[in-house]
């Protein structure tokens, strides 16, 4: 069953508020999206005129009445002084956050046009080093996934996406995401012909921060099942090979050139 309410309403107001979220509020986010829940103080009488406030720590405040009116949170816990204990109430809304929530964060981390182009240089360059640097930036600004509750692969997940997100938007690119190549599935695909240019992308999750094995483990994949080969056979003459390995909001990237 898919949640078809989920587009039944506008959520530009909740938008609008995450617009100013400060770094306590994208910490609590990921904690959120984790499956543990945040105490807050919640005011139920508030009017479209209080959602006007130009101040960012009043606006913070409004945020989490909203998302509790609206459904996005549930109380499960209630304590002296007004501080309600607040969850996400069930997958399918945790799927939601996962989504549009996190995808609102990451056009915020995009959006710097300057910053973006420069990490579309670095690729096509194969210049590792400030791959890295500049996907640590864009992580920085954004939210993940925390170590509690979720899966290995949903971690691998976000990182998969947020670097998809960045590479689509070159509109001159042709990047498939799990494409077939060799014999598997590489996580990210890309081609530029003009300039007869391939990249491979291969993400792991680095548990406990063991960035080092991460990328190696990616690196050994890319050349196990051959997944250069296709950029091969698409005429591509230049390949970067990247192997990403990825922990919380920090990254670390190997590379190899064929």
């Amino acid at each position: 069953m898919e949640p078809h309410w989920e587009n039944s309403s506008s959520n530009e107001i909740i938008q609008d508020l995450l617009k100013d979220s400060t770094e306590t509020t994208k910490a609590e986010i990921e904690a959120l999206i984790s499956g543990e829940s945040v105490e807050k103080i919640l005011i139920p009488e508030l009017t479209y005129t209080d959602l006007d406030s130009e101040e960012p720590s009043v606006r913070q405040t409004y945020l989490w009445s909203v998302l509790f009116a609206t459904g996005y949170l549930t109380e499960v816990g209630y304590r002296n002084g007004g501080w309600h204990e607040l969850r996400i109430p069930n997958r399918e809304i945790r799927g939601i956050y996962e989504k549009k929530i996190r995808s609102w964060f990451q056009a915020k981390a995009t959006g710097n046009t300057i910053k973006w182009q420069e990490f579309c240089v670095a690729v096509k360059k194969g210049d590792a080093k400030a791959v890295e640097n500049i996907f640590n930036e864009f992580m920085a600004d954004s939210i993940s996934i925390r170590d509690t509750f979720v899966k290995k692969e949903m971690k691998e997940n976000f990182y998969h996406g947020m670097l998809l997100g960045l590479l689509r938007a070159e509109g001159s690119w042709a990047v498939k995401s799990n494409a077939e190549s060799g014999i598997g599935y590489t996580d990210i695909k890309l081609s530029i012909p003009l300039e007869k240019t391939g990249c491979i992308m291969e993400v792991k999750y680095a548990e406990n921060g063991g960035f080092d094995s991460a990328c190696r483990e990616a690196m050994e994949q890319i050349d196990r099942n051959q997944y250069a080969e296709a950029l091969r056979q698409e005429g591509m003459e230049t390949i970067h090979k990247f192997g990403i390995g990825c922990f919380r909001k920090s990254c670390k990237v190997l590379y190899e050139k064929e």
